[in-house]
């Protein structure tokens, strides 16, 4: 009989895994699904990405291998978005690497940091990528527990000395998915001091920078002096622009950084398909206007959600940046019984907080990837998916 590896026994469910097979199932039988479960936004992706791609398919030399040099073009246009966007300037070459979605990479990179045993401090709740990664590589996640009463936010400076000398490689994301919590400079900067006193590398996972509202900016981390040092900061263009699909996005850092993951991926895969740089090329290059509009929509869509869980008697301050909403659920309520219910019974299809990870138990993300009217709707289906969690005894929902 073959056996698995303790490394994929030890890997957590996927959250999304099964949700699109039960999807399907409800719609094939005639119900109508509202999707606010994954970050898919509706948005039809750029115009100009979709004409460039188009040119490209047409030129031969961008269907050969890109290996990791990729495009240069896209390179640069990275590079020329982030001096624009933040004013810090990376060497399109050395310091700068194409990734296959910032998923990838930011899986990939504890191959090139972590031997067996070694921590890597994992949020929770958090991207299923980051505990992946560091399960996949031989090392030892920490969980940390991202809590309300401190604003959804990790604080690396409180964790025993012991601990950090054990660690590698730590992981952050702000604005945050799932909680859409931000962080400001001062927490920054103690962050990458923690970092830079115990040589442990911080992969700064930054894919929601550009979807912000009320007049709020995300930093990059490397608004932090001496974060060039011991940080790599990963981009998408995923969320910005509705490309999940696409899969492109991109890494900066340190040419030592970034040169070790691209070893690493020169062993996994040839970069992204060398047309999709070109066409992620072009949308780089005029991304405010492509990304205003979506903006101004989601936060259209977030003003409403919270008005129509208003009435429902749940009250969430307004996130400042990202594309959701994490919901609090009443003391008793499972999230993954909750969600059930809300799929199964009233279509509406939500995360339960666990599936980021047992410290995600007590709330529900909503995504904010549907018209206002569809949200609203999604919204009353949930408040009724609610009263019947709650209504159900305890037994019925072991």
């Amino acid at each position: 009989m073959i056996e698995f590896s303790q490394r994929l026994r030890a890997l957590p469910g996927y959250p999304l895994a099964h949700l699109p097979a039960i999807k399907r199932r409800l719609i094939d039988e005639g119900m109508d699904v509202i999707d606010v479960g994954a970050g898919d936004n509706d948005a039809p992706p750029p115009a100009i990405a979709v004409e460039t791609l188009r040119d490209g398919l047409a030129d031969p030399s961008l269907s050969k291998y890109g290996f990791q040099q990729g495009l240069p073009a896209y390179r640069r246009a990275c590079v020329a978005w982030l001096e624009r966007r933040y004013g810090h300037r990376f060497d399109p070459v050395a310091e700068t690497l194409p990734l296959i979605g910032s998923k990838e990479g930011l899986s990939h990179l504890p191959a090139a940091l972590v031997n067996p045993g070694d921590v890597v401090l994992v949020p929770e709740p958090g991207y299923q990528a980051y505990i992946g990664g560091a399960l996949l590589s031989g090392g030892t996640p920490h969980i940390l527990p991202l809590r309300r009463e401190d604003d959804f936010l990790v604080h690396l400076d409180r964790l025993p000395a012991d601990l950090l000398g054990r660690t590698r490689l730590a992981y952050l994301n702000y604005p945050n998915n799932p909680t859409a919590a931000v962080a400001d400079q001062a927490y920054l900067e103690r962050t990458v001091a923690t970092c830079r006193r115990h040589d442990i590398l911080l992969a700064y996972d930054n894919a929601y920078c550009d979807l912000t509202y009320d007049g709020y900016q995300a930093p990059s981390i490397f608004d932090v002096e001496g974060a060039r040092e011991v940080a790599l900061e990963f981009f998408s263009l995923s969320k910005s622009y509705s490309m999940t699909g696409w899969r492109l996005g991109f890494v900066v850092g340190r040419k030592e950084l970034v040169g070790a993951l691209q070893t690493v991926k020169s062993y996994v895969d040839t970069g992204p398909f060398l047309a999709l740089q070109k066409a992620g090329a072009a949308v780089l290059e005029h991304a405010d206007e492509i990304v205003e509009p979506i903006r101004v929509e989601l936060q259209r869509r977030r003003d409403a959600a919270i008005a129509a869980l208003a009435e429902q008697g749940v009250t969430l301050a307004p996130p400042k940046a990202a594309m959701y909403l994490w919901v609090p659920l009443p003391e008793g309520v499972a999230s993954a019984h909750f969600a059930k219910i809300a799929l199964e019974r009233f279509g509406a299809l939500v995360l339960p907080g666990s599936a980021f990870g047992p410290a995600g138990e007590g709330y529900y993300r909503i995504a904010l990837t549907v018209p206002v009217d569809r949200l609203r709707e999604a919204i009353a289906r949930l408040g009724k998916a609610l009263e019947a969690a709650r209504d159900e005894p305890v037994a019925a929902r072991a």
